[in-house]
């Protein structure tokens, strides 16, 4: 199982959190960011459905495969403020 990181930072004149690259929307408090980014790490560990998803990868390849509902990754709130 993978492990996800999101980690409250300034960002754009405010705060916001990121995972990996990525950047949330912009927030006006430090306090707001990071009660956004546990919101957004306890839903990425929720147990879903079994379904089947389609996907195309960087190359511009469609793949498919089963994506199984209860293989969660563990989510993490880094807060270095």
């Amino acid at each position: 199982m993978s492990n996800i990181r999101y980690e409250v930072v300034e960002h754009d004149g405010g705060w916001a959190y990121k995972v990996g690259d990525v950047f949330s929307e912009t927030f006006r408090s430090h306090d707001a960011a990071l009660a956004a980014a546990r919101d957004a790490s306890a839903r990425q560990e929720l147990a879903g459905e079994t379904e089947g998803i389609v996907y195309q990868d960087r190359e511009g390849a469609w793949h498919e495969e089963v994506a199984r509902g209860d293989d969660r990754p563990h989510a993490e709130v880094v807060d270095a403020d």
